[in-house]
């Protein structure tokens, strides 16, 4: 793993090598790729979860499970609501970059 580590930054370096813009246009992609898949970490975390605490109170309480299947669905579109958002922050930086000038 350490080996992999070193020659991702060794490559990285001789990526960034160069002129100002496609500096920033290399750092702007590092960026977008870095904040999607926190984003898709984060969001699947958080579906797993709600899937999980619906499912126990469906078990604990059976008679409950439809307005709990509505309530997870409604979590489950904020959740992704928030991973589409930060899809949009990254197109942003990738195709509008601000500050390209």
């Amino acid at each position: 793993m350490k080996k992999f580590f070193l020659l991702f930054l060794a490559l990285s370096a001789v990526a960034f090598a160069s002129d100002g813009e496609s500096m920033i246009k290399a750092y702007s992609v590092v960026a977008a790729g870095v904040g999607l898949g926190l984003a898709a970490l984060g969001g699947a975390i958080g579906m797993g979860h709600t899937a999980a605490a619906t499912i126990a109170g469906t078990a604990r309480n059976p008679g409950l499970g439809g307005k709990l299947m509505t309530t997870m669905f409604i979590a489950l579109a904020m959740i992704e609501a928030q991973v589409i958002y930060t899809l949009v922050i990254a197109l942003i930086a990738l195709y509008a970059n601000p500050f390209l000038g």
